[in-house]
């Protein structure tokens, strides 16, 4: 496991960038394996998201 607790910094963001929201949605049951099947799950939706965000 990691020793993530949740401290802004641990997640490799600038500290001006508070994690202290949550986000919600519903996905398909294969989506929740492959992203649970991650090393680091969290950082990787905040990462996809923000891809996607940067795209569109």
């Amino acid at each position: 496991m990691s020793d993530r607790k949740g401290k802004p910094e641990n997640f490799g963001n600038p500290q001006s960038k508070e994690l202290n929201e949550q986000l919600s949605f519903r996905v398909t049951k294969e989506m929740k394996d492959a992203v649970k099947a991650k090393d680091d799950p969290p950082e990787f939706c905040r990462q996809a998201i923000q891809k996607a965000l940067d795209e569109g």
